[in-house]
C-alpha cells in the first residue's frame, strides 16, 4: 500500500478498505487537452472590460442535439451575441447585432459559453496553495487522532499566509471557470475564530468576482475538541453552515454529537453541512440518523448536506434506493468529490432518484492532500469516467455536477441556458460542445461572474 494513505482510509472506520491511489477528492491521473489559453490574472489586476452594460459577440452556443435514431450523435451550435446589463444576460442576439451602436462591444472568439462552475467543497482557509511546494509523509497506520495533533502544530504556523493563499486559490478557482463556493473553515481551539475572520476579509475583497458560503468546521470534532461555544461564536459572526465530522469515530457518541450539530443550526437558523467519512456499520447509522432526524424536523428540511457519504457505497442497490427516496422527499443534498479507488459511489442511482448531487475540489495541495488542481471541468471528467456510459448525450449531461445542475440544453436538446434575465456568470471554453470540453478537460479563456470579467481575456 503507498504509504500516503488517503484521507478517507484513515478517518473510515473500515481500515481494511484499500483505496487505488492516494486521493482524498483530488485529481487522478487525467489527461488534458492543453493547458489553459488565458493567463491567470493578478489579485485586484484591472480587467479589459469596465462598462456595465455591453454585447459580446461570436459566443458560441449550444443550439440542439443531432439525433440519429433517437440517440444524440452530435450537438448543434450557432454563434450568437450576448447583451450583458447589470450582471445579468439582457438578451441573446443575431450575432454581431448591435441594438445600440453607442455600447462597447467585445469578442468572445468563437469560444463555447458553459455555466460557471460552482465548488461545493473546498477549505479556502488552509492551503499551501501559493506558497512552496510541500508534501508531507503520512506512514502507514496514522489516524484521525495523528491529523488533529497534527493540524494543532501546523494551524498556527499556516495562519499568517491564510489570507494570501486564499486569496490565490481563488484566483486558481476561478482560471478554472469557479466563481461560486462553498468553503469549510477550522473551527476549534486551536485557530479559534481567527480562520474565519480571515476567511471573510478575503471573501469582502473579492466578493465582485467570487460568491462562497462558509461551513464552520470543527476538524477537530465538535465534542473530541470541546468546539460548541466557539461553533455558536462563529454562527454570530456570520458563518453559513454548521459543520461536523465522523460522529462515531472522532466524537465517539454518534447521536450526541448529531444532536447538538442539528442543534446549533436550529437555534441560528441555519444549515448542516457534515463530513461524513464513516463506512459500515457506524457511517450507516450515521446517515439513517439524520435523515430520521430530519423527517421529524420539518425546519431541517432543505437544509442538510453530507460531504463524501461513503456509507452509501456500503449499501447495496435496494438500501440504496429507499435512503435516496427519503432523502428526496427531505431535499437533502450529497457534496461527493468524486473518489476515485475501490469505494463506488452510488451517485447517478442517487441523481436519478431526485437527490441533489454537487461536488468540489476539497483539499487543493495541503497537509491532507498534495494532489488537486482546483479544477471543476475535471470533477465532472472523473464523474463520467467511473460512473457513465459515454456517448454525445451522457457527457453533456455529465456536466451538471459541476454546474450546480446547470446545463445549456435539456434532455431533449432544447436550450435552457442561457436565456435573458439569467446571471451573467459564465466561462467561455475552447471546446466545441459540452460533451467535448467534459471529455477533453478542454482550456478555458475567460471567466464572468455577474457581468464581470473576473478572470482571462477577450478580444
Amino acid at each position: 500500500m503507498n504509504e500516503n494513505k488517503s484521507r478517507r482510509e484513515f478517518i473510515s472506520q473500515s481500515g481494511k478498505m484499500v483505496t487505488a491511489c492516494a486521493l482524498f477528492g483530488a485529481t487522478g491521473s487525467v489527461a488534458y487537452a492543453a493547458d489553459t489559453a488565458a493567463p491567470a490574472c493578478e489579485t485586484g489586476k484591472p480587467m479589459n472590460i469596465t462598462a456595465s452594460h455591453y454585447y459580446l459577440d461570436n459566443v458560441l452556443l449550444e443550439a440542439g442535439f443531432q439525433f440519429d435514431n433517437n440517440v444524440a450523435v452530435s450537438t448543434r451550435t450557432e454563434l450568437k451575441t450576448l447583451e450583458i446589463k447589470d450582471g445579468n444576460i439582457a438578451a441573446l442576439r443575431d450575432n454581431k447585432s448591435h441594438a445600440d451602436a453607442a455600447l462597447p462591444h467585445y469578442d468572445a472568439g468563437g469560444k463555447l459559453l458553459l455555466p460557471a462552475m460552482r465548488d461545493m467543497h473546498i477549505h479556502l482557509d488552509k492551503t499551501f496553495y501559493g506558497g512552496p511546494w510541500r508534501s508531507l509523509n503520512r506512514p502507514a497506520g496514522t489516524t484521525i487522532q495523528d491529523m488533529i495533533r497534527l493540524e494543532q502544530k501546523m494551524l498556527p504556523e499556516l495562519q499568517p499566509y491564510t489570507q494570501e493563499r486564499a486569496e490565490k486559490l481563488i484566483d486558481l478557482l476561478q482560471s478554472k471557470g469557479s466563481t461560486v463556493a462553498r468553503s469549510h473553515c477550522n473551527i476549534e481551539p486551536t485557530s479559534g475564530l481567527k480562520n474565519l475572520e480571515n476567511l471573510q476579509a478575503v471573501l469582502a475583497r473579492r466578493r465582485a468576482g467570487f460568491d462562497c458560503e462558509i461551513v464552520a468546521f470543527p476538524q477537530h470534532g465538535l465534542l473530541f475538541s470541546k468546539s460548541e461555544s466557539l461553533m455558536r461564536e462563529a454562527m454570530k459572526a456570520g458563518a453559513h453552515y454548521v459543520g461536523g465530522l465522523d460522529p462515531t469515530n472522532v466524537d465517539g457518541a454518534m447521536e450526541k454529537s448529531l444532536d447538538l450539530m442539528f442543534q446549533i443550526a436550529l437555534d441560528y437558523d441555519k444549515g448542516v453541512d457534515i463530513h461524513l467519512h464513516e463506512t459500515s456499520p457506524a457511517g450507516i447509522a450515521a446517515v439513517n440518523y439524520m435523515v430520521e432526524t430530519v423527517e421529524k424536523t420539518p425546519e431541517l428540511k432543505g437544509k442538510l448536506t453530507i460531504s463524501h457519504a461513503f456509507a452509501l457505497a456500503m449499501m447495496d442497490e435496494k438500501q440504496v434506493d429507499a435512503i435516496a427516496t427519503r432523502m428526496a422527499a427531505q431535499q437533502i443534498t450529497i457534496a461527493s468529490t468524486v473518489p476515485i479507488g475501490t469505494l463506488h459511489m452510488p451517485l447517478k442511482q442517487l441523481q436519478d432518484k431526485g437527490v441533489f448531487v454537487m461536488t468540489g475540489t476539497d483539499s487543493v495541495i495541503d497537509h491532507w492532500s498534495p494532489y488537486g488542481l482546483g479544477d471543476m471541468l475535471e470533477k465532472a471528467n472523473l464523474y463520467a469516467q467511473l460512473y457513465i456510459r459515454p456517448n454525445e448525450q451522457t457527457l453533456s449531461r455529465a456536466l451538471a455536477i459541476a454546474t450546480g445542475n446547470v446545463l445549456p440544453l435539456n434532455d431533449k436538446g432544447e436550450r435552457v441556458w442561457p436565456k435573458a434575465q439569467d446571471e451573467a456568470s459564465f466561462v467561455l471554453v475552447d471546446a466545441s460542445c459540452s460533451a467535448e470540453a467534459v471529455a477533453r478537460i478542454s482550456p478555458r479563456s475567460a471567466t464572468f461572474h455577474k457581468g464581470n470579467l473576473v478572470w482571462g481575456t477577450v478580444g
